[in-house]
This record gives C-alpha cells, sequence and structure tokens, in this order.
C-alpha cells in the first residue's frame, strides 16, 4: 500500500507484538520485514510473563499448542564448586511457566498472528530510507514516510502517520537518523554457540542453565528445544574473545570460529558433562556480538522505538524477547492514546520512553549483580558509575522506590528500602548506593535456600513473606522477623526477586503510573489512562532536568 496509519519496521516479537495490539484495536498497520519467515535467530529462552502477554493478543492457545518446550525454571551455576540455584518459574505461581523455544518458529507464529488480527505483513522488504516532514533534522522533525524494495526487485514508496521501529539490533531510526545509540563497554561481549543433538537432560526437564566459566571470563548456556536440539553456547567480553581467537596453533594458524568454540568447554565442567552422549550438528556453529547498548532516547513526534531497536541488555536473564513485548504493548498504548486525544503526544512520548528506559535498567542492574556474583574478571569495570553516567534519569525513576520509606509501595522493588532517605526529599544516587543495591540483588542467587526452606518460612510468616508481587520487607524489617539464619535467608532472597516485581505479568501496566497515566488493558479501549481510586497504583514523578529543562534528561547532566 502507498499509505498507512501506522507502519512497523520489523517482524520480530516486538514488531509483531506491537502490530498485533495496535491492529486489535481496528488501527491500520503495516509489517516490513526485511528477512523471509520463518528465519533463524538466536534468543532461544523466556521469561515467566510471557504467558499473560501472549493472552493479551490473543495468541496464548495457538502458542502452548504449538509444542514448544517448557521452561519450568532455571539453573544457574554462579559458583564453581556449590550447588546450583534453581530458580522455580512454577511452584507458586503457574500461570507464570513459561517456555525454551525455536526462534524460527516462534517468530513466524507471531509474524503470522499479527496477519490474523488484521495487520497487512510483507516479508523480504527492506525499509531504504525514511523521509521526515519538510526534509527536516530526523532529531527534530516527524517521520512521514518510508522507501522500500524487496527481494522480488519491487520498491517504493510507504507514507504513514506513525512509526514503530522495531527493525532490531539495526535500530534503523536510532543508528541512522538519530544517532543516539550508545555502547556499554562493560558488556562489550561476543557470543559463540552451536546446536547439539542426542544430549542428556539437565536433572530440571527443559530447563535453562548457566554456568560460570571456570577462568571466569565468562558464562555459558544450555537451552534444550522443542526440535530434540540444545542450543550450548559461551559468552565472554570483546577483549577475551578476540585475544583466545588470536592465539597461533602449532600449525601456525589461528583458530577457526567451531575450533574456538570447543575449545571453551575446557572451562565449563558441567556443560561439558550434560554433553557426554552428543553430537555437535555440522556447520551451526555461530559467533556474534552480545553488545549491550542503550540510546538517548526511545520515543519522538509520532514515532516509538521499540525491542532491540531501542536497547538491549544482556543474554544472562533471557530478557530479550520480555523486553520486545513489554516495549511493543508501551508504544502501542501510547500511540492509541494519542490517536484518541486522550493525551497529548507529548505526554505519550515521554510514557513510552521512560517506560522502555526503566525497564532497560531494572534488568541490567539484576545482570550486574549475577555478574557480581560469578566474581566476573568483567568486575574491573566501574558498573556503577557506568550505569549513573548513561541513562541515569531512566534509573532513578526505575528504583526510586529504594529510597523511600514506604512499605506499602509495590512494583518498585525497593529491596533496599532502608538504604537511604532523608525525611521525604529523594536524594540522588552515588556509586556506594548502586553498589549496595547490586550486593543486595545478589540474595536472588543464594543456592543455601532450598524448597523445604521456602516452605517453613512460609508456613510461619505467610504468603506474604515469599511472594514477588507483595511488598519489600527490607533489611532491617527482616532482621526483626528472622528467628535464624535460614529463615533469613530465605526472607532476603525473596526481597531480591521482588525486582522483577514489575515486570511478571502484563497486568503489572494497569498498576504503575508514569505522568499519572496508566495502561487500560480493556481491548477497544487500549490506552493510557488516570487511574481511578479503585486501581492500585505507584505514582512516579519527574523533575525537569535544571539543564535542559526535559523531564527526562537526556543531556548528561
Amino acid at each position: 500500500p502507498e499509505k498507512t496509519t501506522i507502519l512497523v519496521i520489523g517482524g520480530g516479537p516486538g514488531g509483531s507484538y506491537t502490530a498485533a495490539a495496535l491492529a486489535r484495536e481496528g488501527h491500520d498497520v503495516v509489517i516490513l520485514e526485511s528477512a523471509k519467515h520463518p528465519r533463524y535467530h538466536i534468543g532461544e529462552s523466556l521469561t515467566a510473563a510471557m504467558r499473560t502477554y501472549l493472552r493479551f493478543i490473543g495468541l496464548e492457545e495457538e502458542f502452548v499448542k504449538h509444542g514448544f518446550n517448557l521452561k519450568q525454571g532455571a539453573l544457574f551455576q554462579l559458583v564453581q564448586g556449590m550447588e546450583a540455584n534453581w530458580t522455580d518459574f512454577q511452584a507458586r505461581i503457574p500461570d507464570y511457566e513459561t517456555w525454551n523455544v525455536v526462534r524460527s518458529e516462534m517468530d513466524n507464529l507471531m509474524f503470522k498472528h499479527a496477519a490474523k488480527e488484521g495487520a497487512v505483513a510483507f516479508d523480504e522488504t527492506k525499509i531504504e530510507s525514511i523521509e521526515f516532514e519538510g526534509n527536516g533534522d530526523p532529531k527534530a522533525a516527524r517521520p512521514v514516510a518510508a522507501r522500500w524494495t524487496n527481494k522480488q526487485g519491487q520498491s517504493g514508496r510507504i507514507a504513514f502517520d506513525w512509526l514503530v521501529d522495531a527493525s532490531g539490533r539495526a535500530g534503523v531510526m536510532s543508528t541512522q537518523y538519530l544517532r543516539n545509540r550508545v555502547m556499554r563497554e562493560s558488556f562489550r561481549n561476543v557470543a559463540v554457540w552451536s546446536y547439539w543433538k542426542g544430549i542428556r537432560a539437565t536433572g530440571r526437564p527443559y530447563s535453562f542453565y548457566a554456568e560460570v566459566l571456570t577462568d571466569k571470563k565468562g558464562w555459558a548456556w544450555f537451552i534444550p528445544l522443542n526440535d530434540g536440539t540444545t542450543s550450548v553456547g559461551f559468552v565472554t567480553h570483546q577483549n577475551t574473545s578476540t585475544e583466545r581467537r588470536s592465539k597461533v596453533g602449532p600449525d601456525g594458524k589461528k583458530p577457526t570460529v567451531t575450533e574456538h568454540y570447543l575449545d571453551m568447554f575446557q572451562y565449563a565442567p558441567h556443560v561439558k558433562d550434560f554433553l557426554k552422549e552428543g553430537e555437535m550438528i555440522p556447520g551451526t556453529t555461530h559467533s556474534a556480538s552480545d553488545y549491550s547498548y542503550w540510546a538517548g532516547g526511545y520515543a519522538g513526534d509520532h514515532y516509538r522505538l521499540v525491542g532491540d531497536a531501542a536497547n538491549f541488555v544482556d543474554p544472562f536473564f533471557s530478557t530479550g524477547i520480555h523486553i520486545s513485548m513489554s516495549g511493543g504493548l508501551s508504544a502501542a498504548a501510547s500511540i492509541c492514546s494519542s490517536i484518541r486525544g486522550d493525551v497529548d503526544e507529548i505526554t505519550a512520548q515521554k510514557w513510552h520512553d521512560l517506560k522502555v528506559g526503566m525497564l532497560h535498567v531494572r534488568f541490567l542492574l539484576a545482570v550486574m549483580g549475577a555478574y557480581r556474583q560469578m566474581d566476573l574478571e568483567q568486575q574491573n569495570f566501574d558498573y556503577a558509575s557506568e550505569l549513573l553516567c548513561q541513562g541515569k534519569e531512566y534509573f532513578n525513576h526505575a528504583f526510586i522506590g529504594f529510597r523511600e520509606r514506604k512499605l506499602h509501595v509495590l512494583y518498585l522493588c525497593p529491596l533496599l528500602i532502608d538504604l537511604r532517605t532523608s525525611g521525604d526529599k529523594t536524594e540522588e544516587w552515588t556509586v556506594e548506593d548502586v553498589n549496595n543495591l547490586m550486593e543486595g540483588f545478589g540474595h536472588f542467587f543464594d543456592s543455601s535456600v532450598d524448597e523445604p526452606d521456602v516452605a517453613e518460612v512460609m508456613k510461619v510468616h505467610g504468603m506474604q513473606s515469599i511472594s514477588i508481587m507483595a511488598p519489600v520487607l527490607g533489611n532491617k524489617k527482616i532482621e526483626v522477623m528472622a528467628e535464624d539464619e535460614m529463615t533469613r535467608n530465605v526472607l532476603k532472597k525473596f526481597d531480591a526477586r521482588k525486582l522483577f516485581g514489575p515486570e511478571v505479568e502484563v497486568n503489572s501496566l494497569k498498576r504503575q503510573a508514569l505522568f499519572g497515566y496508566i495502561v487500560n488493558l480493556e481491548r477497544g479501549q487500549l490506552g493510557l489512562v488516570k487511574p481511578s481510586e479503585k486501581d492500585m497504583v505507584v505514582e512516579l514523578k519527574s523533575t525537569p532536568c535544571e539543564h535542559c529543562g526535559s523531564d527526562i534528561c537526556h543531556c548528561g547532566h
């Protein structure tokens, strides 16, 4: 078509989800995907929120029937010589079960579903350029049209009122026009992986398994898939990867990608043991950058950035698809409200920008906490300073509850709620504060806590004490409640798990107010609304930057 209301660039999970949500609201949506579905993609493990997000766009039943491997939880071997930490997704909240997936199958399923819901979907169609109103500066002007070409040799121009960039790491808007992408040096990682067949399970059927390497220079993953294969890979910093791949062997040659991959198993004894009965599938070895990055803004006049086109954290917690779908729903809700005039476009932009930025830093802090627990060589990087210097406004909003003595506050996950208080005045975060926060999150991986311990604490202190959706307890209250070290460890572990509280289900968007608005998730009324008195919400307010005047500062002050 030559014209559409909303153009979505990219038919991956983020683009397809956004398009499906918008099409279900009756909007005219076109998706342009450069590859041909089904197409290969890495990123095969999902988070526990997946089912509720699929339910919202009407895809849950079909997804369940497809036969993906049920992911009961995740095993984290963060310290060699100690028992792996098991995180059970189903123990107390069955609705939070999730899957390991063959991405080509999942992405194709979501792409076709968007079309079923009314989006006009094209694959093998690449965006060549974007036009801006009055040929203006992309940083100030509104995008109005795009030029495209396809594999059949055709080309054309499509005009639109709204643009959603879900183009993945290519990040058309961010890298080519806004030029606001920033790499995080401490997570400038590289992944190398391959696929195996005929291997035995980890002891927890279909689980995700992560193991710190014995040289503390990275970690390994192990993901059983529904096609009978297992994805096995390694993540190291680029410096480590370059050093290892540059070494010349006895034959005078540098290792091939496959040789480098196989050499990595000497550092992952548990994963190596899982593969004893297995066979690597020839021709399936891959290597790619796994860089973490963010941008100086995720929304503008009639456009939104979604998923990897906006930012990328790290593969450790398998959050990529969750972030894509959460951002996609945020984009859809903010666009719907702006179209209807429920909110002005500036407010809609700010809402999406803050939501996407907060989600990024919340999961980034979790990954930093995990890397600390693994005692990786990368700890030489100053995580805290880097986090505060890059996107600190998002950080301040994501963890505002950590500095407030309000134990009734839900969904902001203040692990260290007694960390810092100054009356009613909120102080700026310091490097020490962030380091303490990461240390507190480390209790998430306490392998000394087992299910009988959790059951005993729940029996004495009730379900609220270990619910991820319950108010945080905080260190001081835990010290009062804990009769012994076992109880203290359980309570601290579940306080740490509340970091993910705002992200465990789609309905959390109805409970967290940004700029005075929550998301109305009723079909036909998707958008931003003022919360009613019956809504249980946490209000996040913003103080304009004194340097640039923006509610969400991108100037670096």
